[in-house]
């Protein structure tokens, strides 16, 4: 290969890349020989019902769970890659949080972690803190926050080192309308403006709408992937809803 091409095969290389995977847990398998291409720069949703293997797929491009058959790559390389970590946000379905810390130290820990300036963690947090809606909740410790407040230190969180890669799993559950629409504007904005790739799973159609693209997933296998126009059309469907029905899914 010439430098030229090796140089277009970069610029086209996809955020994420999975090849037949497969995992399962003692007799149950989680899943099946699943193909799956993200494009850099894109607002990619998986959705399905739970217990689907959306989960289990998002752990993987983080390297928290490796496949017991198939390849995943993450920004061009093989996962699990602890070097990886510094470029990927993660905001797990649980909260992983110090509830005997504050939200401003649990923010200021997590972003030690990365090789942040002292003055680009402050801005960052204050960046982070201002985007969740929760620069006045600082100073409370994690442990007194409510559930949504802590789905928003969680999101938070999972931007501190200004990502490439932002997975978020069931990144609005608990969140009031209003922020709602507050965070997938600036998600948009993310991906628009600074070409981020997010990975988002959800139960709520109206957010998979504004995804660019979308797999269905149930039981372990891809049913279908396309973009919400694309996958409408094909099942003949008036909503997102209908298409997963139509796929063979149900919601849970």
């Amino acid at each position: 290969m010439t430098a030229e091409q090796t140089a277009i095969a970069k610029v086209t290389e996809p955020s994420i890349a999975v090849e037949r995977v497969s995992k399962r847990y003692g007799d149950k398998v989680v899943l099946n020989e699943v193909d799956l291409t993200i494009d850099k720069g894109t607002i990619y949703g998986l959705i399905g019902p739970s217990g689907a293997g959306k989960t289990t797929l998002v752990k993987m491009f983080v390297g928290m769970e490796t496949a017991d058959s198939g390849l995943v790559k993450v920004l061009g390389r093989k996962m699990p890659n602890l070097s990886l970590l510094q470029e990927i946000g993660y905001m797990a379905q649980s909260d992983a949080l110090y509830n005997e810390l504050t939200g401003e130290e649990n923010l200021q820990f997590f972003a030690s972690l990365f090789k942040l300036r002292k003055q680009e963690q402050k801005e960052r947090i204050g960046y982070a803190a201002d985007l969740v809606n929760l620069k006045n909740e600082l100073k409370k410790k994690a442990g007194a926050y409510s559930g949504g407040m802590k789905r928003r230190l969680s999101l938070a969180i999972a931007l501190i080192q200004n990502p490439k890669l932002l997975i978020l799993d069931e990144p609005t559950v608990g969140i009031d309308p209003e922020l709602r629409l507050s965070i997938w504007n600036e998600l948009l904005r993310l991906k628009q403006e600074e070409g981020k790739t997010i990975i988002v799973t959800t139960h709520v159609m109206d957010e998979a709408e504004r995804c660019d693209e979308l797999a269905m997933v149930r039981e372990g296998q891809i049913l279908a992937t396309g973009t919400p126009g694309q996958l409408k059309s094909a099942y003949d469907a008036r909503n997102l809803e209908e298409v997963f029905l139509r796929a063979g899914g149900k919601r849970s």
